[in-house]
């Protein structure tokens, strides 16, 4: 079926009684004033929702809906469309049938895709209709990976035919298995392909009848291709190898490691094997070495900022901690900070759980509980070094905290991560650990509190003027220009790639030093600060948003979250 009259949205949705005219004509001077489209305005603005919508089109044009994540549509259909047409147009072939293409939709009244389409692919188009969601993560699943992990899964299927047709045997042993071209090759290109795409893990998991693989890119989960079941075995097998595990063991967790060299890159890969009901979860972090070689410039710190950690920096002693979640930057801040005080005048020795990168002229150890080597213990020995600056990954207990405030007041700079969701908290933290507060007030010297948010496409950067609405949350009164990515090939439709850091710079001056010392509430603490100049994360989102470094979008998430 073709659709050969457009027909308007706004009025399908009006007699179907899913919007009023009065609903349709604000998001229709909501359209004129941003250009969006219509469809995007009215779930923007609540009128309805997504799946109200392509319920209502599908009904009243006759349009079958199809669901994307349910399906796995074969290798040979994705490619009948060229990548660039399915992204421009929000379109993904799903079956064809002779001379017949099924093609998903997300705006299937869009009568201008649908010639195009026709016209480049020479074959007659039946439109069906999906939400604007699926369709990215469709594209994102088929057109995500490059073409050798297409052809090594063709290659895997042709196997996996010949073995139900009885042609090859289908058992083989793991040891077999991990040696078989196909399988290493599988591997290769899932970690060459998520080094190509900047992710910082790999998910392979088991599911009852699947296997599902996802990459963490920009901090979010995305979905990529995978091989069937049976597959399975051999590549958790392939991965322990290359990891020095042990394949016979499929029970316990193991840890591992390899290093890759792709791209330019030179990657150290951390290996987790955890046991599940269908099989081993395997979860590799991918971490590009080049990254210790950060400066305190590739942060993303604005100049006040920056300047504030660079002047405690010129201190001879004190604490500085860097704070927030797991995932949020922490450790690249302090390799940064690290890097900026590396001089051949200093010894600078760091304990690390793990060593995440090599900093030539620092040393570094990594804790080992099983042989008595922990945070606390290891930290007196370091003292016993003649350090000038100390590193300790994580402050995670009364005995490590104690053993660092000493040090910090002793003639060292210690460096250390903490988990709080803002700066002052990670003072009242350390009073709660059983610290006393004037050791709290007299070591602690600087806390950075930090977040990590997606950087706009620099491909598809493009200016727009958000809603008054929305300008009043965040205090803006008059119109003003943010930005956001369009979405093209190299951010893979998303107008997001990279991430940037966010940050809350607390100095711990005499004014806050006297709150520690009285047993302030993190929240007075705060309000001081704030008084005394500090920006917190909460305002730094927003200060990239307004220069176009992040989204508006990405930084209202952050602080609705938050």
């Amino acid at each position: 079926m073709a659709i050969k009259e457009r027909k308007k949205l706004g009025e399908i949705l009006v007699s179907a009684k899913k919007i009023t005219e009065a609903e349709l004509q604000r998001a229709l001077t909501e359209q004129k004033k941003y250009g969006e489209k219509l469809g995007k305005i009215l779930v923007k603005m609540g009128f309805i929702t997504e799946h109200e919508m392509i319920q209502t089109l599908s009904s009243q044009l006759g349009i079958p809906i199809v669901r994307l994540d349910k399906i796995d549509i074969p290798h040979e259909v994705i490619g009948l469309i060229p990548e660039d047409l399915c992204k421009n147009y929000l379109v993904i072939p799903v079956e064809r049938r002779f001379n017949v293409l099924k093609l998903a939709m997300a705006d299937p009244l869009d009568i201008t895709a649908i010639d195009e389409i026709s016209k480049v692919i020479k074959l007659e188009i039946e439109p069906c209709i999906t939400t604007e969601n699926e369709i990215k993560r469709a594209i994102e699943r088929y057109f995500g990976l490059s073409s050798i992990m297409h052809e090594t899964l063709e290659k895997i299927k042709d196997i996996e035919a010949m073995e139900e047709e009885g042609l090859i045997e289908e058992t083989i042993m793991p040891t077999e298995a991990v040696e078989d071209e196909p399988v290493i090759k599988l591997v290769n290109s899932i970690i060459s392909q998520a080094i190509e795409d900047n992710a910082s893990d790999i998910h392979i998991e088991p599911l009852e009848k699947d296997i599902r693989i996802r990459m963490r890119i920009d901090g979010k989960l995305k979905e990529v291709p995978s091989p069937q079941k049976k597959m399975f075995n051999t590549i958790v097998s392939r991965i322990k190898i290359l990891s020095g595990m042990d394949i016979a063991k499929s029970r316990i967790p193991q840890d591992g490691r390899f290093d890759v060299k792709e791209a330019m890159k030179d990657v150290s890969v951390r290996v987790s094997t955890f046991p599940t009901i269908y099989g081993e979860k395997v979860v590799m972090r991918l971490l590009d070495k080049n990254t210790a070689l950060y400066g305190i410039d590739k942060l993303g710190l604005l100049d006040t900022e920056k300047e504030k950690i660079l002047s405690v920096l010129k201190r001879p002693y004190g604490f500085i901690l860097s704070t927030g979640p797991t995932g949020s930057g922490k450790s690249t801040t302090l390799y940064a900070i690290l890097n900026a005080i590396n001089t051949p005048e200093k010894n600078i020795v760091t304990l690390e759980d793990p060593v995440e990168y090599t900093i030539e002229g620092i040393t570094q150890s990594q804790i080992n509980p099983k042989a008595g080597l922990t945070f606390d213990s290891g930290l007196r020995a370091i003292l016993r070094q003649d350090p000038d600056i100390i590193m300790v990954g994580e402050i995670r207990d009364k005995e490590t905290a104690s053993i660092a405030t000493h040090a910090a007041l002793t003639g060292h700079i210690v460096l250390s991560t903490f988990h709080t969701n803002d700066a002052a908290g990670a003072l009242t933290r350390f009073v709660e650990m059983g610290i006393e507060p004037f050791l709290v007030a007299s070591s602690v010297t600087c806390v950075i509190a930090q977040r990590l948010l997606r950087k706009i496409c620099e491909e598809c950067k493009e200016p727009y003027y958000p809603s008054y609405a929305i300008l009043e949350n965040i205090g803006i009164k008059e119109p003003v220009a943010f930005y956001r990515g369009r979405g093209c090939p190299a951010c893979r439709n998303t107008g997001y790639k990279g991430r940037v850091g966010i940050f809350e710079v607390l100095i711990v001056d005499d004014d806050i030093r006297e709150l520690v010392v009285k047993k302030a509430s993190s929240e007075e603490i705060k309000s001081k600060a704030i008084e005394k100049g500090m920006k917190t994360v909460k305002d730094d989102a927003i200060t990239k948003a307004r220069i176009g470094i992040t989204s508006l979008e990405e930084a209202l998430g952050f602080i609705q979250e938050d």
